[in-house]
Order: structure tokens, then C-alpha cells, then sequence
């Protein structure tokens, strides 16, 4: 957990109903919940967290009203493992919901990253195995906490688990990810707080090159960089009302929570004088990272780093000037600790604008009058450090009522050794005896639409080559086919390049100039076909992964693709579940979820640190203006970059 920021500033009391809990009331939450309900010296809390309000409450709320107010709050007993979810009214301190759900594992908390190295470097079958390799100097063993996923095995039946893999550090800073103990993979009992086993899948020679990016290892730089500067003289074009971002004429919210982390929520586009909704929510739904290695414990790597960790517990405080640049306006957030305490991680959270390049042009060549404008963006984002993986998720609201989601996966690759007579058929050799696994990041972002409202349905867009024939004598003819996605059974969909295939989401109720449904296109930008058989394990628990596109009718309660719990599940939950009803998806309020990400075929040069690395999607209005909306934007005389001859 980051080191907790003392409250000497003045923490505003909610003024919205989406707005984060504060600290005094995750405070609030926690203390209620041990006052009815004490579970006793082993009670944990995974999460403490805003219960959104329904969708009523925030479309009906007035500024100075009042608002219910209530946090969600998952507990837990180290001592049995049950886990128990409650509701907190925050009005009235009082808990009028406690349930106990049977049969999961909560997420794996930030406490239990470093419980995991303690414990295992203290167990002596995990010593006598260093032993083995020449291993004596217990404290530079770096030991990895992953999920243990869900096999089977008999004795890990009942038991909140980590599996682990192993590294070696020379000195404190040292790269561990250049040093693979290979093979060695002690499984911890996180409750326990013991080691069940040590599972030893043979000895292969520790590499020992040093390969260390960081700048204290650094003495020789380019010379050439000159200092690149951004200067807003008269400040940003955009405004921050508390959690409320206001910018050419979008309007949204930031939210953040510890397991999603950043939430955009009420997001809408000012129009002839009027605010139209275009999304209720958006966030990072979940996310699995399978690894293609069949052997040595290997194919325990599928980590769900959503649900299984939390992107929001592991979210960077940004710095300007590296992480951000520009003038930035930051969102600290305040999360809850294991006890129930609340600790703030500062600047979790960037806000600012750059520079785009051009947003239109044109040449007239019989006149030769030129017209351009500059475009700009706006930015919303957060990093994510998980394990040896940064994770960066960047929102950017364009200008021409255009919106982008761009993950940025950078950090170090995951890697192991090399065995006697192995041969690296299933990764790339990055540095001598340094082995990186073919693997993949496959994410899905929910995104809660409401395209001038809730009353929306998906239409599936096909381009059709027309046969050569009376008409089309000459074969150039093409057009397109629309499906429109009735129910959730019909709405799972896979992208198809040879039909160039997009999705609409389309208004029921409003039109357009020209008598069109107003509506925005799913641009799918990064599909990734899955390599994972049908019939394993993290196909059957990441099922969100199998298609690009899912479609369900709103349900308050079905925010997370592969479940609430999907630590050492058993797979079938989340969208399979939800979907087998089979609602109807016309004339009502949808969910959208997107599935996407990285196909990634290790380099060298993505050795020792990996250089930035993209994949994402695109929300463009397809015909919910009736131009193009960025006709306004003014010219180089009146305040833009830009020109007009």
C-alpha cells in the first residue's frame, strides 16, 4: 500500500452522488460494519467503496439537494475465509444489508504481496531448494505473488492461495528480472500465512548478467534532446467543478475505485444549447494476461489483474513532467486499507489537454484558399504498476465529439530461465539464458451507454462486395448490411476483417437532421484472436475473452466481466452467466462491453524495460450530429494554432 498522506488539507464533503467516498466515510462504513457484524481478530476488508446510486437518482439531482448515500463493503475471516458482503446507509449509520457469499476467494490485497516473499524466504524447504541452485543469500531472492488460479489439485481445495515465481537481485536496485530462479515455485497460504508446498520442476542455471535500465546505472546519454516545452500563457481551456471536468463542450465526471480504478462516469456533449448524454459509465472491466508456456508451473500465468489484484490499489502517483506534461490538473483518491482505514494515493488521477495535429483542412485548387484548425485533446489517465507490468489507461475526448480508450502497457517482461536442452519454443531469448514468454493482455472495458438516453439498441454494420451482374457490370459496387442485435445470445460477436465490421449504438427515440438514428460506432482497433483452447482453464474463467463484443440489458449489479470473484474460480461467471438469460436488447437500456489488447511476441528490444506499447478502441458519433461538429472551433485569429489564408 502506498504510504498513507495525513489529512492536513480540508477533505470537501460529497456534493454529487457519484462523488468517492471520503475518508471519513470509509471510516463511517468500516466502523459500522464491525459494530454489527465483527468477525474478530481475522477480519480483512477487500473493499470499501461508493455504492453508485441508480441512474434515476443521478439524472434527477440538482446541485444543494440531498442524495442517499452508501458504500459498499466486502469482508472477510482470515481465520475460516468466509467472505461476506455488506451495504452501509450513510445517512443513517446503519447496515441494512450483510450477506455471506459462499464458495469465493476475495482479491488478493496489497498486504499479501509482501506476506508472500516473508513467508516464503522464512520456509526451509524453500531454502534447502536455493540451496540446491547455489542459493544462500536469502534476502535478494525477489519472490512474485501471482494468483493460483483454480486446477483442481486436492490440497489447495478450501485455501486462499498465491503461486509464486522466483527471482534474483545482486544488490538492492538490481533488475531481478534478468536473474530467473527457474523452476522454483513455492504456493503460499495467504490466510495461513504459511507455505502448503514447494513445487521444484528442476534446476537450470541462474543467469547473471547485469541488465539495469534504471538512471543510476546510466553514465552515457544522447546529447541531441533539446527541452521540449508546453506553455498554456493563459491556463488550460478546461474547468474542474469538484469531480466534474468540464471541456469544448464535453462534460463528465472522474471517479476512481480500487479495483477498476479510473471511472468516467455521466459523460455528455453540449449541443445547440443542451447537454446530450452519450455514456452513463465507462471503465476498465477486467483484464487476463495468459501466458503460452505449458510446462514448469507456467501455465499457472493468466493473472486477472482487475479482479484479482485491483488496477486501483496499484495506481501510480503521477509526476509532472514525466508522467504528465503540460498544465495539469491532478485527482488525488482515497481507498481503503485491509483494516478498514482509509489512505490517500496523491495525483492518482492526470488531467490536462495537448496538442493533436490537425482536426480539418482543405485546399480549394480553383480558388487556392486554405482552411485548417488545430486540433487538441483532452486527457484523462492513471498508471498501474502490477508486478512487472505498468498499465496506463488514457480517455481522450476529442474535439469532434470523437472518444478513444488507449491502454499502454510498458514495464518489464515477465521471464524464467532456461532448462538443460531446452529449446525456447514457446518465448524469445531476450539476454543470454533469459527467457520471455509468448503471451498475451487481453482487456474489456464496460461501457454503459446512453446515446440521447437510455432507450438505445446495437447494430451490427457488414461491407458487402456486390457481385458483378446487371448492376454492377463493371465489379466496383459495394455496400453495406445492417443487423440489428435483438438479444444477448445474438449479441455475441466477433470482429470480421474481411467485412471491415463495426457496431452502432443507436438511439430508439432520436433523430437526426437527415431522419437518421442518432448514434455512435464501436471502432474496434486492437481485436485479438485467443490461442487458449476452449477447454482450459483460463478460457473457462476469462470467457469475456472469446468475443469482442457482449451486449446485456443494464443491470445495476453486473459491473465485472468475469464476476465479482473470480480468484480461484472456477470459470463460468460474469457474462456467460448474465447472457444465458437471453434479454431482449431493443428499445432499452444496454451495456456494451468491448474485448481487446496485445498479442505479444516478445522482442529484445523490449529488454531490459519495455518501451510503450499500445491498443485501444474508438467511440465515433455516426450521425448523432448532423455535421461535423468542429466547424466552430476558431481559426489562429482568434486564439488557435492554426491558419486560414
Amino acid at each position: 500500500m502506498p504510504d498513507a498522506v495525513a489529512e492536513t488539507r480540508t477533505i470537501p464533503a460529497p456534493s454529487h452522488p457519484l462523488d468517492p467516498l471520503t475518508p471519513d466515510e470509509i471510516r463511517q462504513a468500516s466502523a459500522a460494519v464491525r459494530a454489527a457484524h465483527d468477525l474478530g481478530a481475522g477480519m480483512m476488508f477487500e473493499t470499501i467503496t461508493l455504492r453508485e446510486p441508480e441512474k434515476d437518482v443521478v439524472q434527477g439531482f440538482r446541485p444543494g439537494a440531498p442524495f442517499p448515500r452508501e458504500a459498499f463493503v466486502c469482508a472477510f475471516d482470515r481465520a475460516n475465509g468466509q467472505v461476506w458482503e455488506a451495504r452501509v446507509d450513510l445517512a443513517t449509520d446503519t447496515v441494512v444489508d450483510w450477506r455471506h457469499v459462499p464458495g469465493v476467494r476475495p482479491r488478493i490485497l496489497v498486504d499479501d504481496i509482501t506476506l508472500v516473499g516473508e513467508v516464503a524466504r522464512a520456509d526451509p524447504r524453500f531454502r534447502a531448494a536455493l540451496a540446491k541452485r547455489g542459493i544462500t543469500d536469502i534476502d535478494n531472492v525477489q519472490v512474485d505473488p501471482w494468483s493460483a488460479g483454480n486446477y483442481g489439485l486436492p490440497d489447495e481445495a478450501g485455501r486462499r492461495l498465491c503461486h509464486t515465481f522466483c527471482w534474483y537481485r545482486t544488490e538492492k536496485n538490481d533488475n531481478p528480472y534478468a536473474h530467473p530462479i527457474e523452476g522454483l515455485c513455492p504456493v503460499v497460504d495467504l490466510d495461513r500465512a504459511e507455505v502448503l508446498r514447494v513445487d521444484d520442476y528442476g534446476i537450470a542455471d541462474v543467469p547473471m548478467q547485469s541488465r539495469n535500465y534504471a538512471a543510476r546505472y546510466r553514465t552515457v546519454y544522447r546529447n541531441d534532446v533539446k527541452p521540449l516545452e508546453i506553455v498554456q500563457s493563459e491556463g488550460p481551456s478546461f474547468r474542474v467543478e469538484g469531480n466534474e471536468v468540464l471541456w469544448q463542450k464535453w462534460r463528465l465526471r472522474v471517479g476512481f475505485n480500487a479495483r477498476e480504478g479510473l471511472v468516467l462516469h455521466a459523460v455528455g456533449y453540449e449541443d445547440g444549447g443542451r447537454l446530450r448524454r452519450v455514456l452513463h459509465r465507462a471503465a476498465l472491466s477486467e483484464m487476463v494476461v495468459p501466458y503460452g508456456h505449458p510446462d514448469g508451473g507456467h501455465y499457472r500465468k493468466n493473472a486477472f489483474d482487475v479482479g484479482e489484484y485491483g488496477i486501483g490499489v496499484l495506481a501510480n502517483s503521477q509526476t509532472l513532467g514525466c508522467d504528465c506534461l503540460g498544465a495539469i490538473r491532478y485527482f488525488d483518491t482515497w481507498l481503503a486499507d485491509s483494516k478498514g482505514e482509509p489512505y490517500c494515493i496523491e495525483n492518482a488521477v492526470c488531467l490536462h489537454e495537448e496538442d493533436f495535429g490537425i482536426l480539418w483542412k482543405h485546399t480549394d485548387l480553383f480558388t487556392g484558399e486554405v482552411d485548417v484548425r488545430r486540433a487538441r485533446r483532452l486527457v484523462v489517465s492513471s498508471i498501474s504498476t502490477v508486478g512487472n507490468y505498468e498499465y496506463g489507461s488514457f480517455w481522450y475526448f476529442h474535439q469532434d465529439g470523437s472518444i478513444h480508450f488507449e491502454m499502454k502497457a510498458t514495464g518489464i517482461l515477465n521471464t524464467s530461465g532456461l532448462k538443460p536442452g531446452e529449446r525456447p519454443d514457446y518465448g524469445t531469448i531476450v539476454s543470454p539464458g533469459v527467457y520471455a514468454h509468448y503471451h498475451q493482455h487481453i482487456f474489456n472495458v464496460r461501457l454503459d451507454m446512453a446515446i440521447d438516453g437510455e432507450r438505445n439498441r446495437v447494430v451490427e454494420v457488414d461491407t458487402v462486395a456486390m457481385p458483378i451482374g446487371p448492376d454492377n457490370p463493371h465489379g466496383n459496387a459495394f455496400t453495406i448490411r445492417e443487423n440489428v442485435l435483438r438479444t444477448e445470445q445474438a449479441a455475441q460477436r466477433n470482429v470480421d476483417f474481411n467485412a471491415a465490421r463495426f457496431w452502432k449504438i443507436e438511439s430508439t427515440e432520436r433523430r437526426n437532421a437527415m431522419g437518421q438514428p442518432t448514434a455512435y460506432k464501436l471502432l474496434p482497433l486492437s481485436p485479438v484472436p485467443i490461442f487458449s483452447n476452449p477447454q482450459s482453464m483460463v478460457a473457462k474463467r476469462a470467457a469475456f475473452m472469446t468475443r469482442q463484443l457482449w451486449v446485456t440489458a443494464y443491470h445495476p449489479d453486473e459491473l465485472h466481466a468475469a464476476g465479482r470473484y473470480p480468484n480461484q474460480s472456477g470459470g463460468g461467471d460474469g457474462l456467460p452467466t448474465w447472457t444465458a438469460a437471453d434479454r431482449p436488447l431493443i428499445d432499452t437500456d444496454i451495456v456494451v462491453w468491448h474485448s481487446f489488447g496485445l498479442h505479444h511476441i516478445p522482442r529484445p528490444e523490449d529488454f531490459p524495460v519495455q518501451p510503450v506499447t499500445t491498443s485501444g478502441f474508438a467511440l465515433h458519433p455516426a450521425g448523432f450530429f448532423s455535421e461535423n461538429p468542429a466547424l466552430d472551433v476558431p481559426p489562429s485569429d482568434r486564439g488557435m494554432s492554426c491558419c486560414v489564408d
